[in-house]
Order: C-alpha cells, then structure tokens, then sequence
C-alpha cells in the first residue's frame, strides 16, 4: 500500500465536548453514523480510506482525533511520537485489567450525539489495535448497535512479565455485565479480527471474547503463520488498514451496513 499524506479535505472537522474533554471530530457522509477509531499512529492515509468505504457503504462516519497527526503517513516516527502520547495520557488504560480507559466515556457520549445528528437505528463502532477494545465498552451505551474489535491490543500482554493479561479485554466488570445484558436481550453481535501470528492480539483473547459473549462473538482470524496462502507477513497486525484484507474489509462492511441498513439487508 503506498502512503501519503492525505489532506482530509472531503470531512468536515468540528470539535466535540464532552465533561471538559474535547476532540476535534473529522464527519463526512450521510446515513446512520459509524464511529471509526484510529489506530497509533492516527487517523492515517490508510485509516481515512477505510472511512470512505464505510461511506461508499450509504453510511455517515465520524473519526474523533485521539492522538497523532491527522492525515500523517504512518512513519516509524509517528508511531513513536503516538505512543508515547498515549502512554503518557490519562484517557488510556495500557496495562490493568478489570478496567477500561477512561476515553470510553466520551466515546459513549459521542455516540450519543452522532444517533441524534444522523438518525438511523443505531451506531456503529469500530476500534483498532489501542482503541480495539473500545467497541465492547461503547456497548454499554444503547444508541450503539454494531461493534467491530480489529486487532484489540490492550490490555499490553505481550511483554514476558504481562503475559497474564493475554486473556482479558480493557473493560471493567461493570460495563461487561451491561454489554452481556444487550447482546442478549437485544440479539446484537460482535464482530472481531486479528492475524493469528500477531502477538499484540494473543488467541487467548479471543477465546475469552467467545467465553464472555458467546455465540455473539463473530471472530475473524486471518492465517498469518509462516507459509501461510495467503502471502501475509508472520508480522501482520493492521488488518483493515495497513495490511488491508480484502475479504476481512468487506466482512465488516456487511456487518456494518446490515446493523445499520436493516430493511434493506432484510430484501
């Protein structure tokens, strides 16, 4: 995939505010709103592109700028300057379990107000990598309807001595016990990605996803082991972005578009 700058120039930026905490928000579209929150470094060339296929879906998106330079080429440069920026912010939970970054509650809030601004019977949300975890969390909020966990990275697991956490998800027993509660009653789903060599993404995990929701837990796992057919590198971790695949893309932009558009999937 060839990165550039990319100038945003079809969204409109606008700040949004929430308990004292702002974020500009970058809109573009029409129809029921999904919420697409970034991967470290940003709200990339890659990430944008993935935006405008929610769009081209008949779907309005709003992507909240929380860390990183929007429209900035994911650079090792920037990816160190964004984690480091989230490392130091108090909005990120990286390590604990039994907990949730405290950027969920504005995200909940946000989705709040994108229902009452684009109408529709829901939101959509869809996290990467930090932010991956956050779609579970956001469900606690009713006007969010369709979640999608791409590649969900915390709580950090990876690391020798956090290898305990490999089987958890950044959200606290409180907001799970309210997101069981909806997927249940409201027949709801949760749709997840990872490439099964990512170790950001351990399948434990996912296999904790399965135990806590179930069969509500839709878990798309792309072969990244060494050989694999489909050519993926052992290091994949992007999987609707940078190592964009295809048939991964268009999984989420169905479940998007049939939770959002439900009279017309229903035809």
């Amino acid at each position: 995939m060839t990165l550039v700058p990319d100038a945003l120039a079809d969204f409109v930026c606008s700040p949004f505010t929430h308990d004292g905490v702002t974020h500009d928000v970058f809109r573009a579209g029409t129809g029921p709103c999904v919420i697409v929150l970034a991967e470290i470094p940003g709200i990339t060339p890659a990430v944008a592109s993935f935006a405008r296929a929610v769009v081209a879906r008949g779907c309005s998106v709003a992507l909240p700028h929380l860390f990183g330079v929007p429209g900035a080429e994911s650079k090792k440069s920037a990816l160190g300057k964004a984690v480091r920026q989230v490392c130091i912010s108090k909005e990120f939970t990286l390590f604990a379990t039994g907990a949730e970054s405290r950027v969920t509650v504005y995200l909940r809030a946000l989705a709040t107000s994108e229902h009452a601004r684009c109408g529709g019977p829901g939101v959509g949300v869809v996290g990467m990598c930090v932010t991956g975890g956050f779609g579970l969390a956001m469900l606690a909020e009713p006007a969010v309807i369709a979640s999608v966990l791409s590649q969900p990275s915390l709580p950090v697991a990876q690391i020798p001595v956090l290898r305990g956490r490999a089987n958890r998800i950044d959200i606290s027993p409180v907001t799970l016990a309210v997101v069981q509660r909806r997927v249940e009653e409201e027949n709801l789903c949760v749709l997840g990605l990872r490439f099964t060599n990512d170790p950001l993404v351990p399948a434990a995990r996912f296999a904790y996803l399965r135990e806590i929701l179930g069969h509500r837990f839709i878990g798309v796992e792309i072969d990244s082991s060494p050989g694999n057919p489909g050519g993926y590198a052992t290091n994949s971790h992007s999987v609707l972005t940078e190592q964009l695949v295809p048939d991964a893309l268009e999984r989420v932009l169905t479940f998007l578009s049939d939770s959002l558009h439900p009279s017309e999937s229903s035809r």
